[in-house]
């Protein structure tokens, strides 16, 4: 075998990196349960904030060495296999910039009631057109104002230098466009740096393309409402002065004595009190102080009783801390004994990044903040700043321009005036991101804030200096809540699937295969701890839907190693040798193998590209799994074989079947081609029946598609969905859905209720009509915790929420995916096949494939299953048109071959042969998948229960279409070809009906 060396080096290079990632996570989780045990009382129960104030204590100490390198909590936080928010509970948040107040912000919020009416009916409009706010505004201005500009309404003094009475129309435009996307730009940061310091393992924040929209997930969060505050709470940007080292260095020093007593186990408060009278007089005194009470404490045990405040001191002349230290300090500063030897006007803020120091770490300056007898008052807030932008000074480095105001201006002379030469902090949710060092008065509010820049850090700095001037204030239009019950649940659910799908698999293999199916293991083994290694480097949290995409990998990663081995036995049947068997059967399903996994891979690109949320957690390792099911089965198998075969070659004791499975489908000549006429009348009857039920009863649309919100109620006993559903369409107006949700005693109540309305008050009063509605119609009391549902009682464990113009968007976005993918496969079989009707016989294939889906949910609906079409079930659709290409593409790929050595036969018989041939990797490769999709479908949980249903339904018609709908259209578009192709065929050959 060549390059066996190069096979078996990447191999270990790759596992080596996967238990090297991997280990982070298991030192993750003995963390963890150290916090847990810490915060859990004699009696069993865990005191969360507890266990949360133990990591928080640890966050950035060293926890883990690896070859000598030291590795923070937090780092090895960013480096584990994280859980997604359906694992471990959560929040999943989608805010939406909004573009209104942007817009009447720019304009200086005028009482032109033409304008007003204008903006209104835009935002309106917006609720139900994927066009651009602004572009909606345009059209209801021009039709609101015919013929007048709008100079006229932006043309203020505020805009003066970029908007007068001459500019355009479409420049005016051009600025509100620009500002808009400085604005969502300016909340991504906002909140970016909100909730990294929000205490929560992993979050995640990205924008939305194409949308002013952000998706934020905080796994773990267990205050719902704290989360909505602070994403939703409107920046505060404020300018203080910033007090020097020498004018609060007596207090510092007051602290440190005071810290070193108590680590002692003494006592100097009153030593301290004097010391903090004591005014240090410069910065000499301060670092001499210092080094002299550094030299009185015994050298082998200053790491335990130095203060981090003097040995940070100490070490940079400054408040400047490596970022590792940050946690001692601010037990420190916090503590009460501590922060009361503070003056009273003195505030500490931490900067909001870190810097690279000389020695390569990570430090942050902690400023002394000058205040008026500790009021929250700066002496200039933000909202008197009317520009800011990215400029170059003098020497062409990036630097930042920031226009006042009016009042403002009068106040930034006063304060730069008073604070020449020293600095003046901008503080935004009370972070300091820049302090420069006034040059001189400023008089005229036009000032300059240069420095070491970089462009994006100025660019930065701009966006965020404009957060007082134009207000964006962000609104939740999606919000999904998990609480930890139903986590723990999902958890337990999805291990339990992935260990009963490799079991069965495993079974399977070995008893079909012999010890062929025990090299193929050893390959599904590799497959799977790769793709969680894989995972661990790329820093993607496993969600529930990532474990469904593991448990069908391990059935579709099975199929290359089954056309390898029927190609094996086929030739052995053939009188070949062992050695040239395997190798011709490599050879042989080489081709057949890389068309299935790229055409799959394409539908998983596009999922990943197009999908939202769980669908792109599920393309993920769709994507990733079927990589390293091609390097597994493929390469490391034949590296096994190799070794197993290298000494005695032909009598090697390898076999790839039993006695029992060695002669099973052999020698099978079914006429397929002369039953699909029947097999169209078959498909087309189930199909249309199944969208009549669909048409008549109604598709069942999750909230993903239809918007609304819905709630995961749990009772202490059974409840009757369809009782609490009569007695909650009186508080809802009829807009309400109820059924049960995994078990008897666990319901899902869905309602569109006030679907418009995406503000705090309508999401609290909705789920208070639910509260209220159930309490009424069962009599049973609401409780917070759903740990503690007793005897008539009931909690909410989860929720969700989409706005309608989000659930619009979804549905665009679904719609895209499905015709990608369809246009995406069409030309890629046409690439290889080299002719239309393959490719065209493949896409009606699929769409029967869909449509076969779909009809199977209106039937199972009809028959009381409560199946919901939502962004799973298109995933399920996905999965289904990338496997069923996959199989179609395999007989195909035989059709292709055949023909090339068809001999006398006419293409009709070759068809037909192809079919023969490739029957037992069809079934085979379908009922391993099915093995694991059934597991799925009964023990994947409520959430991936209709996932499943779908792929169960689409791998068994995906096998089925690929027999008796993709190759029969072939034959029936080829048929002039078939009738005259070849030399005459034997008399009882059937012609073409």
């Amino acid at each position: 075998m060549q390059n066996k060396g190069v096979i078996v080096f990447l191999t270990v290079i790759v596992t080596a990196l996967c238990l090297y990632y991997l280990s982070f996570t298991l030192v993750s989780n003995g963390v963890q349960q150290k916090a847990t045990e810490y915060a859990t009382d004699a009696a069993g129960n865990v005191d969360f904030a507890k266990k949360r104030a133990y990591l928080d204590s640890v966050w950035r100490e060293p926890v883990y060495n690896f070859l000598g390198a030291d590795f923070t909590y937090q780092e090895i936080k960013e480096t584990e296999l994280g859980l997604g928010l359906d694992l471990q509970g959560g929040m999943h948040v989608t805010l939406e910039v909004s573009p209104v107040e942007i817009v009447k912000g720019i304009a200086g919020n005028p009482k032109d009631e033409a304008f007003n009416k204008s903006v209104d009916e835009a935002r309106e409009a917006a609720k139900t057109s994927d066009t651009k706010f602004v572009d909606l505004f345009y059209t209801a201005w021009q039709r609101n104002n015919p013929g007048k500009n709008l100079s006229t309404i932006f043309a203020t003094a505020a805009n003066r230098g970029r908007i007068s009475l001459e500019s355009s129309d479409s420049e005016i435009l051009e600025i509100i466009d620009t500002e808009v996307e400085n604005a969502i730009e300016r909340s991504f940061n906002i909140l970016r740096t909100r909730i990294d310091r929000f205490g929560t393992s992993q979050p995640n924040i990205q924008r939305i393309a194409g949308s002013g929209r952000i998706q934020i997930e905080l796994p773990g969060a267990d205050n719902q409402e704290r989360v909505r505050n602070l994403l939703q709470g409107v920046a505060k940007l404020q300018f203080w002065e910033v007090l020097e080292l020498n004018e609060y260095g007596g207090a510092i020093e007051a602290i440190n004595t005071t810290w070193v007593a108590d680590q002692k186990g003494g006592s100097s408060t009153a030593e301290a009190d004097t010391t903090a009278t004591d005014s240090l007089t410069s910065e000499d005194s301060l670092r001499n102080a210092l080094e002299k009470q550094l030299e009185a404490i015994d050298p082998l045990k200053q790491s335990n009783d130095v203060s981090p405040l003097i040995a940070l001191m100490k070490a940079n002349y400054g408040l400047v801390y490596d970022v590792k230290d940050t946690v001692a300090i601010n037990r420190i500063i916090k503590n009460e004994r501590y922060k009361s030897f503070l003056p009273r006007d003195l505030k500490l803020l931490w900067g909001v990044k870190p810097t690279v120091a000389e020695d390569g770490s990570e430090v942050l300056e902690l400023y002394a903040i000058k205040t008026t007898r500790g009021s929250d008052q700066a002496p200039l807030e933000g909202d008197v700043v009317t520009d800011a932008r990215q400029t170059l000074d003098q020497t062409s480095r990036p630097a930042v321009s920031m226009q006042m105001n009016a009042e403002g201006a009068r106040k930034w002379r006063n304060l730069t005036a008073e604070n020449t030469g020293r600095r003046i902090a901008v503080v935004l949710d009370d972070y300091v991101y820049t302090a420069p060092v006034v040059n001189g008065e400023i008089p005229n509010g036009q000032s300059e804030i240069s420095g070491n820049f970089t462009l994006l850090e100025a660019q930065d700095l701009a966006n965020i200096l404009k957060s007082g001037s134009l207000p964006a204030p962000t609104q939740i239009v999606e919000e999904s809540i998990i609480g930890p019950t139903l986590g723990k649940e999902a958890q337990a659910q999805g291990i339990f699937s992935m260990i009963a799908g490799l079991a069965l698999t495993m079974l399977f293999m070995i008893a079909y295969y012999a010890k062929g199916g025990l090299v193929a293991v050893v390959a599904l083994i590799f497959n799977i701890f790769f793709i969680l290694g894989i995972l661990a480097q790329l820093g993607t949290a496993l969600t529930l839907p990532g474990i469904a995409g593991i448990v069908l990998t391990m059935g579709m990663s099975i199929d290359a190693n089954v056309l390898i081995f029927e190609r094996i036995r086929e030739e052995l049947k053939n009188g070949i040798g062992l050695l040239a068997a395997i190798n011709t059967g490599y050879s042989k399903a080489f081709s057949a193998i890389i068309d299935g996994n790229v055409t799959t891979f394409l539908v998983g690109a596009i999922l990943f590209a197009l999908g939202q949320g769980p669908v792109k957690g599920f393309a993920i390792v769709l994507m990733i799994g079927i990589a390293c099911s091609f390097f597994s089965a493929v390469f490391i198998t034949r590296v096994i074989i190799y070794w197993m075969t290298m000494k005695k070659g032909d009598k090697s004791t390898i076999n790839f079947s039993t006695p029992l499975t060695g002669k099973l489908l052999e020698g099978l000549n079914i006429d397929f081609l002369g039953k699909r006429k029947v097999a169209y009348l078959i498909s087309t009857s189930i199909i249309l029946v199944g969208l009549a039920i669909g048409a008549v009863n109604g598709l069942k649309f999750g909230v993903d598609f239809t918007g609304g919100r819905s709630y995961i109620v749990a009772f202490n006993e059974a409840v009757v969905p369809s009782d609490l559903k009569v007695g909650l369409d009186n508080e809802f107006e009829g807009s309400v859905e109820v059924k049960t949700y995994g078990s008897n005693n666990t319901l899902k109540v869905t309602t569109s209720y006030l679907i418009n309305e995406d503000d705090d008050a309508s999401n609290k009063a909705v789920e208070a009509k639910v509260k209220e509605g159930i309490a009424t119609v069962t009599g049973f009391t609401f409780v917070e915790n759903p740990e503690q549902v007793g005897a008539g009682q009931f909690s909410i464990t989860g929720s969700s929420k989409v706005g309608a113009t989000v659930a619009d968007d979804i549905k665009a976005s679904s719609a895209e995916a499905m015709i990608a993918a369809l246009v995406g496969i069409f030309l890629y079989i046409l690439l290889r096949f080299r002719n239309w009707r393959f490719s065209l016989a493949s896409i009606i294939a699929l769409i029967h494939d869909t449509l076969f889906v779909i009809a199977a949910f209106a039937i199972g609906n009809l028959l009381g299953a409560n199946f919901e079409i939502d962004q799973v079930f298109i995933a399920a659709v996905l999965t289904v048109i990338g496997y069923s290409i996959n199989d179609t593409v395999i007989v195909f790929d035989r059709i292709r071959e055949n023909i090339e050595n068809r001999g006398t036969h006419k293409l009709v018989k070759v068809f037909n042969d192809a079919i023969n041939q490739t029957l037992s990797r069809t079934l085979i490769t379908s009922f391993t998948t099915l093995i694991v999709v059934i597991v799925l479908l009964f023990f994947g949980g409520e959430v991936l229960r209709g996932f499943s249903f779908a792929l169960f339904v689409g791998i068994t018609v995906g096998t089925y279409s690929s027999i008796y709908i993709a190759t029969p259209i072939v034959v029936d578009l080829m048929k002039n070809e078939l009738e005259n192709a070849g030399t005459p065929a034997p008399k009882d050959t059937k012609k073409v009906a």
